[in-house]
């Protein structure tokens, strides 16, 4: 089982600091193996509103154990910006960065509702494994307690319920366990 772990204030940037909600929208970007830390770092650095979800994981060496930090979606990161030239520079000039994922890799918007299922897994450290993408399924929509609103699909594996949370332009899922949760149809 892996958990998340996110530094929410390192991952919010006010209107202030020059992005305002409405008109920005969330984006995946691709980066080099094992440069998205690196990557999030440089961007955030610059001004960007990054999202890197990252799960701990015990490693074991000759010697010893270890917990890590390694990013939940090798390979990928969020950045929320607004779709003019100058903020899509300011994003692929950022070493590590291969490009925006989506069309001609222009980039396509992701839905604020899946990368927010996301930050509330975090946020409320809800344990989760990482789950293959399902696109077949019953939708499904959590109601009370700290996961209220949330929706994915739901599944069951050996007895145990879990809610499939994707990001659908990435084809990449994660399951989050709803053991008493009251579920409903999307």
């Amino acid at each position: 089982m892996y958990s998340l772990r996110i530094d929410v204030e390192s991952n919010t940037l006010s209107p202030a600091q020059g992005i305002a909600g409405d008109e920005s929208k969330w984006y995946a970007i691709h980066t080099v193996a094992r440069h998205e830390k690196r990557v999030a770092q440089q961007l955030q650095e610059n001004g960007v509103l990054t999202f890197l979800p990252l799960m701990q994981q015990i490693r074991q060496w000759s010697d010893r154990r270890a917990k890590t930090e390694i990013p939940l979606f090798s390979c990928y990161a969020f950045v929320r910006t607004v779709r003019t030239v100058e903020e899509r520079l300011k994003v692929l000039r950022t070493p590590g960065v291969l490009g925006f994922v989506g069309s001609e890799r222009i980039g396509t918007p992701i839905p604020d509702e899946e990368i927010e299922n996301l930050q509330t897994a975090i946020r409320e450290k809800i344990a989760f494994a990482v789950h293959p993408f399902l696109k077949v399924g019953k939708r499904v929509r959590i109601r009370g307690g700290s996961l209220d609103g949330m929706e994915g699909i739901l599944v069951g594996h050996a007895g145990d319920k879990r809610l499939v949370v994707s990001v659908e332009l990435l084809q990449r899922s994660v399951a989050i366990r709803v053991e008493g949760y009251d579920v409903e149809l999307a």
